[in-house]
């Protein structure tokens, strides 16, 4: 594994990982009900598409070529508006449990997806490498989610979660050729520009009549770690890692995000490690150095 191929990884390790302290803090802010969901989304497009603006000013103008714009909405829509607000929507109507499963299905979407639009091989050891991974993160999930019955799986649920995975597996296996063309800063600028511009309409009554002084400081403290680390960090290194390493392997680190969660909960005292949990990680991560060491279409 050379260089660029180790900061790709680590890019997206510390991205999903990010990810997986942001199930603990999004559930407790949304739990709050003061603020919308959808609301939710747009001050993220602000707080992170403004940061990203702001130190695009301090390096150096990047053009982006005209015929690019729309394949930079395209990706904005499908990697960050589309796929959250299907999660927002279907959440409410499914289960935990049944939530985690088809959010888990990422990489074999995106494996799907290289390969027709990258013409990335689906070989023998890449399949297996993905096949172990989701079977420990399904024993993980099995081992570990209980409901008490108060929220029931629909068939809405179940394709709003399904468009949810869908969309920003696209988003990975689809657009890595325009990620690489950019700068990071520069590709980001735009995406959050355009998710900003399409949510807005929908939010903007909320935001102009919304009390900050009745938010508690908690929450509001969730809310700015949402913003600069789980989006505006997070979406800056995903691209990094998209540049260096193939769409199925940046999609398999989803898989790190359940695994986070669990380690919170054991620190703050809601679960015991168990032999189990010990397996289903060992699996997973597995699973991502079989892929890791498979064939690209290079090789």
């Amino acid at each position: 594994m050379n260089k660029q191929s180790i900061i790709g990884h680590l890019s997206c390790f510390i991205a999903y990982a990010i990810f997986g302290f942001n199930i603990i803090v999004c559930k407790d802010l949304t739990n709050g009900q003061l603020i919308s969901p959808l609301t939710i989304f747009c001050l993220r497009s602000i707080g992170a598409g403004g940061l990203f603006w702001f130190i695009s000013m301090f390096l150096p103008k990047e053009k982006v070529e005209h015929k690019d714009y729309i394949k930079i909405f395209a990706a904005s829509m499908l990697g960050f508006f589309i796929c959250q607000l299907t999660f927002l929507i279907g959440i409410a109507h499914i289960t935990p449990m049944d939530c985690s499963i088809l959010t888990s299905m990422s990489p074999i979407y995106t494996m799907a997806i290289a390969a027709i639009v990258l013409k990335e091989p689906i070989t023998l050891q890449k399949a297996v490498g993905v096949a172990i991974s989701f079977a420990g993160i399904i024993y993980l999930i099995v081992s570990k989610v209980s409901t008490d019955g108060t929220v029931e799986t629909t068939s809405f649920g179940i394709v709003m979660l399904i468009l949810n995975t869908l969309s920003f597996s696209m988003y990975l296996g689809i657009f890595k050729p325009l990620i690489g063309k950019y700068s990071v800063v520069t590709f980001m600028k735009w995406i959050f520009l355009f998710a900003f511009a399409v949510s807005i309409p929908f939010s903007i009554k909320e935001i102009v009549n919304l009390n900050w002084t009745t938010i508690p400081t908690a929450q509001l403290s969730e809310l700015a770690y949402l913003i600069l680390f789980a989006t505006f960090i997070t979406y800056f290194l995903i691209p990094i890692g998209q540049k260096r390493i193939r769409p199925t392997l940046v999609s398999m680190y989803s898989y790190v995000q359940p695994i986070i969660a669990i380690a919170i909960s054991i620190c703050i005292g809601m679960e015991m490690l168990t032999w189990q949990k010990v397996v289903a990680a060992v699996m997973v991560f597995g699973g991502v150095i079989i892929v890791s060491y498979s064939k690209s279409r290079a090789k």
